[in-house]
């Protein structure tokens, strides 16, 4: 399996992205956005922001659980990690983005034909 994004469409319409590792485990998902080119502007945002520490936000949950959010310039979130364990666990997911989150590759889950 190979990283990628992957774009999808939600049941009201919506899209996303994620960001797979080479385990096929996803490893960040982004916000909703109404417009498939949005999406497609928050995956550039993610290979554009993913290198630099000082881009991603260590969160503690409510539930005791850890995870981290990849945000851009302007201190938008582009993307969340899932939950985590620990700390260590979640530091090791940022390590993940920013290994697995230079790729080009773009799967198209969304049924939509453009490109």
């Amino acid at each position: 399996m190979e990283r990628s994004y992957g774009l999808h469409k939600n049941a009201d319409g919506q899209f996303y992205f994620t960001l797979t590792d080479g385990n096929a485990e996803t490893i960040l998902t982004s916000e909703l956005y109404h417009a498939i080119d949005s999406a497609r502007h928050g995956i550039e945002s993610v290979q554009n922001n993913c290198g630099a520490d000082d881009r991603y936000e260590k969160k503690e949950a409510a539930n005791g659980k850890y995870f981290f959010n990849l945000k851009a310039a302007n201190h938008q979130v582009i993307g969340t990690s899932r939950m985590f364990a620990s700390t260590a666990m979640r530091d090791n997911g940022i390590a993940s983005v920013k290994m697995n989150g230079i790729t080009k590759l773009i799967n198209d889950h969304t049924g939509s034909s453009h490109h």
